[in-house]
C-alpha cells in the first residue's frame, strides 16, 4: 500500500536474486492511493510479474489469502514493499528449507523501527510464545519462506497474517527461522501503529482456540472461570470475617455470576463442536497408503 518509491527497486533486486531459478512475482496493491498501480503496470511482464490491485485496503491477510490462492510455483516467499526486507537472503532460507522444514521466518534480531513499534513486538513475541509453546522470537516478521502446501492449507481470515507460524506448527508442519538483515526504512510511512498490539492479543486468543482448544472449547473457558470463582469464594470469606462488608458482598457476588457466565459460555462451545456441524478432530495427515 502507497510504496510508489520502492516497487521498481523491489523488483529489481528480487529478479537478481532469482536469476537462476524459474519464477514469479505477485504484486498485491491493497488499495493504494498514490501512483503504486501506475508503477506496477510498468513493471509488468506477463507470466513473471503478476499483478492484483484491491479495490480497496483490505490489509495483510487479505493480500497473503490472495497470494496464496494465485501461485504456481513449490516455494512461496512473501515480503512487504518497503524494501526493509532483503531479497539477497533468499538463498538463505532456501538452505534452511533444504534442511527438511515447511516453514522457515525471518528473525529481525536487530530492527531499524522506532522503539514505538520494536517494544511492542517484542512484548508480544513472548507472550505468544508462552501461550502457544511455539519457541518463535519474530511471528510477525513479514519475510517467510513456505513449501505451497504449507501456504495453501493456512486458512486465514481476520488478522491472522500475525499467526502463521502457529497455525502451521499446529498442522503438523515443521517450523524454523533464521536471523536476517533489516533495513530502515527510506521511503513512505508505516501502516502500522500501537494499536496492533492489542490486535494482536485478541488475534491471540482466537488463534489458542483454534490449535489447542479446537476439539475442547470447554477448557479454554473453564481456566479463567475457575481463577475468577476462586476469586469470587475469597471475597465471600474475606467478607464474612469483617462483619458482612457491602462491597465486599457486591463484589463476591459479581465475580460468582461472571464465573458462572464464563462457565456456560465454555459448555455451550463444546455442545457445538460435539453435537453440530464443526463435529471434527484438528488434525493434519503427511502421508497415507491406501
Amino acid at each position: 500500500m502507497n510504496e510508489r518509491d520502492t516497487v521498481a527497486e523491489l523488483t529489481k533486486r528480487v529478479r537478481a536474486e532469482l536469476a537462476e531459478y524459474p519464477h514469479e512475482i505477485i504484486f498485491i496493491d491493497d488499495g493504494s492511493t498514490d501512483d503504486t498501480w501506475k508503477r506496477l503496470e510498468e513493471l509488468y511482464v506477463p507470466g513473471v510479474i503478476r499483478l492484483v490491485k484491491f479495490r480497496r485496503n483490505f490489509g495483510k491477510t487479505a493480500a497473503l489469502k490472495a497470494g496464496f490462492r494465485l501461485v504456481k510455483g513449490d516455494i512461496v516467499f512473501t515480503m512487504d514493499g518497503d524494501l526493509q526486507d532483503d531479497p539477497q537472503e533468499i538463498p538463505r532460507f532456501l538452505a534452511k528449507l533444504a534442511e527438511g522444514y515447511d516453514l522457515v521466518s525471518g528473525w529481525k534480531k536487530r530492527r531499524h523501527d522506532p522503539p514505538s513499534k520494536v517494544l511492542p513486538s517484542r512484548i508480544f513475541n513472548r507472550v505468544v510464545s508462552w501461550t502457544t509453546g511455539l519457541l518463535v522470537h519474530d511471528v510477525n516478521c513479514g519475510f517467510k519462506c513456505y513449501r505451497r502446501e504449507v501456504a495453501q492449507a493456512l486458512r486465514l481470515h481476520g488478522e491472522m497474517h500475525r499467526f502463521l507460524p502457529v497455525l502451521a506448527h499446529a498442522h503438523g508442519f515443521r517450523f524454523a527461522e533464521i536471523v536476517v538483515t533489516h533495513h530502515k526504512r527510506q521511503f513512505g510511512s508505516s501502516k502500522y501503529g500501537v494499536m496492533r498490539l492489542f490486535k494482536g492479543f485478541y488475534d491471540l486468543f482466537t488463534v489458542l482456540l483454534l490449535t489447542k482448544y479446537a476439539d475442547r472449547p470447554a477448557h479454554a473457558f473453564g481456566f479463567p472461570a475457575t481463577a475468577i470463582l476462586g476469586l469470587s469464594l475469597l471475597l465471600a470469606l474475606a467478607c464474612a470475617l469483617t462483619g458482612g462488608n457491602v462491597l465486599l458482598a457486591i463484589a463476591s457476588a459479581t465475580l460468582f455470576l461472571s464465573s458462572f457466565v464464563t462457565f456456560l459460555i465454555g459448555w455451550m462451545a463444546e455442545l457445538i463442536v460435539t453435537t453440530g456441524e464443526f463435529h471434527n478432530a484438528f488434525y493434519s495427515i503427511e502421508k497415507s497408503h491406501d
